[in-house]
């Protein structure tokens, strides 16, 4: 089941029905939305059947830290070959910001080339790192967080929580149907979430040196990339909260501090940066 975007799905129908689709689609919006969720929902329309185990279907996500050329060079010689079974092949290539410069602009050649029997979706939640000649060739429709009551009911409706617990999930996912999920499927996520929010909140309000030696132990540990993805979740909540008091309260301090957490995230993903000299570049950033 999806949850929400049913404007995205009517548009996406209206066209299947009309037999007009285009041949490239840039799915765009936040993270957890369900963009890559209603992708593969639009093929199981074309194909008439899931596409996951389908010999049409190519599913194309990141080797380690991003897309390399390699494998769009790959997607290319595969899309030259007839379908299968389908009267078309489809792709998805998930977190399409990750393709490398050399992988974006082989990619580009692909799009300017006829594709034949081909659809293409681009899922992103950051399209700006998409050349601007691969963005103007692909029909871009825009995801946006469904309302919390469409998450609420699901939870309760399929899902059979509590409403304490539904609450705090809400709390947390904030409009992010694939995290709500996450949440609702695991209490050890639903555990590390707290856990890590609460380590944020003492951060705060933490000396200089305390925060230094946290980041020391931080720095070790392997789903650091993952603590700072909660970290940059909560922030992003208390920045919305605040931008709805009057005068916006902290609004300068929390802006930066998310700029810190997003260049964190991307220097320990995408370079061989010292993480524990990032992460001490991060920790003065939390002084008010």
């Amino acid at each position: 089941m999806i949850i929400g975007h049913k404007k995205q799905l009517a548009y996406l129908k209206r066209m299947l029905d009309s037999e007009r689709i285009p041949h490239a689609f840039l799915f765009s919006g936040g993270e957890r939305l369900g963009k890559k969720r209603v992708a593969i929902e639009f093929i199981s329309w074309i194909f008439k059947e899931s596409p996951l185990s389908h010999p049409d279907f190519i599913l194309l996500e990141p080797e380690g830290k991003e897309i390399q050329i390699g494998q769009v060079r790959e997607l290319s010689t595969r899309l030259s070959l007839k379908p299968v079974k389908s009267r078309k092949k489809a792709v998805i290539i998930d977190r399409a910001d990750l393709m490398n410069p050399r992988a974006q602009n082989s990619f580009l050649k692909t799009l300017e080339e006829p594709m034949g029997d081909a659809l293409v979706i681009l899922v992103s939640d950051k399209p700006h790192f998409l050349l601007p000649t691969i963005v103007s060739r692909c029909q871009n429709i825009r995801f946006y967080p469904p309302g919390r009551e469409e998450i609420s009911e699901y939870l309760r409706e399929e899902k059979g929580l509590r409403e304490e617990k539904i609450e705090e999930i809400l709390e947390i996912s904030q409009g992010r149907p694939g995290l709500a999920l996450e949440l609702a499927a695991s209490k050890e996520s639903l555990d590390l979430y707290q856990k890590e929010i609460r380590e944020l909140d003492k951060l705060s309000r933490s000396s200089i040196a305390t925060r230094f030696r946290y980041a020391k132990e931080l720095s070790k540990r392997e789903d650091l990339e993952g603590v700072l993805r909660i970290w940059l979740n909560q922030l992003r909540n208390l920045f919305i909260k605040k931008c709805l008091e009057p005068a916006g309260a902290n609004i300068e301090y929390l802006k930066d501090l998310l700029q810190g957490v997003e260049e964190t995230i991307y220097l320990i993903s995408a370079t061989n940066v010292n993480k524990r000299l990032a992460l001490e570049t991060l920790m003065m950033k939390f002084n008010k």
